[in-house]
């Protein structure tokens, strides 16, 4: 029997414009590793970084607590964490940290549960950093790939990307607001027209279909999202000519990344991601902005290091 493990899950964006809480996509930018170790008992958190080490406010913590609830595990667990995911840029942070919280328990205690179910005990991690439980971004982390989240019934479907895929982010170094979150889905419209709805529908459709084929410029092309990407790009300065110059620099689709304030840019192989990224720099600076940018790729989920 193993006394300890540790486990390694990606950054991810969520929604890809249209899809709104329901896709999600592993990046390969930033990871969060979490180990596991059996102890007497009870569940005690360490880190070095600056993070609740309450099990209740922490999205590691609290998934560890629920499986071991859940499966009556008696044991009590040491929680190490190391961040390297972006705390609050809409990069998936907690997904991260709750994605290989659930994974390092179910080996740690030999579970072999099923890739629905882990996604679930991660999705409740995400109710001590964003108040309410949320699967797009956890999903991305914990099965790597493009996901599909339906919640009635509950299933995560996976598609292999594209190798030809490839991601700018930029990421704006302003002051992030505390819930962020909940700030960003305060200012999301209660009610949409048929028509939005159905052009927003069509767009998520194609990037579906662009996943199946393979094919990175019908998947760039329906990067559009005419509803929620509206109502939050006044909460990231210079969003505009960020999107703008990221398309002219060549870009074949550019939205916000989850909630934000990060802002993603799809592409291929073929391109210049370099250029898009000093666009995407350029167009934060029309606004007195400062960003970071990375280069990524589609990742795998959450594995056992």
């Amino acid at each position: 029997m193993v006394s300890s493990v540790v486990v390694r899950a990606p950054s991810s964006t969520a929604n890809l414009g249209p899809g709104f809480d329901v896709f999600g996509l592993a990046l390969d930018a930033y990871y969060d590793e979490v180990y596991l170790e059996k102890s007497d008992h009870g569940i005690k958190i360490q880190s070095f970084d600056t993070i609740p080490l309450v099990p209740e406010k922490n999205s590691a913590g609290l998934v560890v607590k629920e499986m071991a609830k859940k499966f009556e595990i008696k044991s009590g667990v040491v929680l190490k964490i190391k961040k390297g995911v972006p705390v609050g840029f809409g990069m998936g942070s907690s997904a991260a940290s709750a994605a290989a919280a659930s994974v390092a328990f179910d080996a740690l205690f030999n579970l072999n549960l099923d890739s629905n179910t882990l996604v679930k005990f991660a999705g409740i991690g995400e109710r001590a950093s964003a108040g309410s439980v949320h699967y797009d971004n956890v999903a991305a982390s914990t099965l790597g790939g493009f996901v599909i989240v339906r919640t009635d019934p509950f299933d995560v479907i996976k598609i292999e990307p594209p190798k030809e895929l490839v991601l700018c982010v930029a990421i704006p170094k302003i002051d992030i607001p505390m819930k962020k979150t909940q700030v960003s889905r305060s200012v999301l419209p209660k009610q949409v027209k048929l028509s939005d709805s159905v052009r927003n529908l069509s767009n998520a459709a194609a990037i579906v279909a662009g996943f199946m084929k393979k094919d990175v410029e019908l998947i760039g092309s329906s990067i559009k999202d005419i509803i929620i990407e509206p109502a939050r790009q006044h909460l990231i300065p210079g969003f505009n000519q960020v999107k703008e110059n990221a398309l002219h620099a060549g870009a074949l689709g550019v939205t916000i990344s989850g909630a934000g304030p990060s802002i993603i840019a799809f592409t291929s192989r073929s391109s210049n991601p370099k250029k898009i990224c000093s666009a995407m720099e350029k167009g934060f600076m029309s606004a007195k902005t400062k960003c970071s940018t990375v280069i990524c790729r589609p990742s795998k989920g959450a594995i056992k290091v």
